[in-house]
């Protein structure tokens, strides 16, 4: 059960309400009257929860599990212990994702605004919003309907932030036009200048950045991610896209709708990603690339060249997946060889 200091449990739903939210069947046989009370994990459910199986390792966890109830893909229906009503369906983790935001629905923020917030004059704000303590909302901005601005976020002069937007604790967002429902987690940077400048024998000079970062409905930008404005080309993340933690977004970039960027990536200045490009973790892009759309990435891939739609890459350069695999078994084949050949150990070298 979730801590009810931090999250607010709605419930309890039917076996029949929870399988119209997750578009799941109902197994034969069983009541679809049955009130759940709450969802939680394989091994800690209890005969009035809410479980789910989508990865097969758990398989065993599934089979031992005291849930009452449970979404699972209809192969696993099977080993379901006696007792367990099972709601089955193809997507079981996407199902699940729509029976827990049943439960726990995204807060929604109390209007208010704060005693020690510090808002210009000329700034506007739609009503239901909240700006907590310490904020900073600078001149002519403007914030949509709903919109909650946690505890010393600093938004600065002209920036536009639509509605049911969340700006976390000590983020700052400047230079920016921010879609509908977008969630900038806490620490985050948006819009602060891109990394350019011209270089001589007499040392380094800045490039003046003129472009803004503009930033598509539904998107996420994780706790600590970076996102730089444009030099003069706006820096663009599409519609729908998923930014973890601690992400590097360089300046002119331009992102298509439904990306999914995981930790610790970096993605340097003026890179074009298509729709819906994965990108694994600690992964590193060069600048001035064409990545099409629907290409995946492994973690801790280097690209320093084009990637054409739909490709499946990975290693330092990156090449195709297949070839990256051929690289690793050969690699390991040599170490097996010096091995048998009594190559000497790097400690006894």
């Amino acid at each position: 059960m979730a801590d009810p200091r931090f999250f607010a449990r709605q419930g309890p739903f039917s076996i029949g309400e929870l399988a119209r939210l997750a578009s799941a069947e109902i197994a034969p046989g069983e009541d679809p009257g049955r009130m759940i009370a709450d969802v939680a994990a394989l091994d800690a459910a209890g005969p009035d929860e809410i479980s789910f199986l989508d990865n097969p390792r758990y398989a065993a966890s599934f089979a031992a599990s005291r849930a009452g109830a449970c979404i699972v893909h209809p192969r696993f229906a099977p080993r379901a212990p006696a007792g367990m009503t099972l709601l089955t369906t193809p997507a079981p983790y996407m199902a699940y994702a729509k029976v827990s935001r049943a439960y726990y629905p995204p807060p929604r923020p109390t209007p208010a605004v704060a005693a020690t917030a510090i808002i210009d004059p000329s700034a506007t704000m739609g009503d239901g919003c909240r700006i907590d303590a310490g904020s900073v909302i600078g001149p002519r901005v403007e914030i949509g309907a709903g919109t909650w601005i946690a505890a010393n976020a600093v938004i600065g002069e002209g920036v536009v932030i639509g509605r049911d937007c969340s700006i976390g604790a000590c983020a700052s967002v400047t230079h920016a036009v921010v879609g509908d429902r977008v969630m900038i987690y806490a620490g985050a940077r948006i819009g602060q200048d891109g990394f350019g400048f011209a270089s001589d024998r007499t040392g380094h000079l800045r490039v003046p950045q003129l472009g803004r970062v503009m930033i598509g409905d539904d998107v996420e930008v994780g706790a600590n991610t970076t996102i730089d404005r444009g030099a003069g080309p706006d820096t663009v993340i599409g519609a729908g896209c998923m930014i973890d933690n601690l992400v590097q977004i360089g300046h002119n970039v331009q992102m298509g709708r439904g990306c999914v960027i995981v930790s610790q990536v970096g993605i340097s200045g003026s890179t074009r990603l298509g729709d819906f490009v994965v990108i694994g973790g600690q992964a590193g892009l060069a600048g001035h690339l064409s990545i099409g759309s629907g290409v995946r990435i492994a973690a801790k891939s280097g690209l320093n060249g084009d990637v054409p739609p739909g490709t499946d890459v990975g290693g330092a350069p990156a090449v195709p997946v297949r070839e990256w695999r051929r690289q690793i078994a050969a690699v390991k084949r040599l170490g097996r060889r010096g091995k048998a050949e009594g190559e000497p150990s790097p400690e006894g070298s």
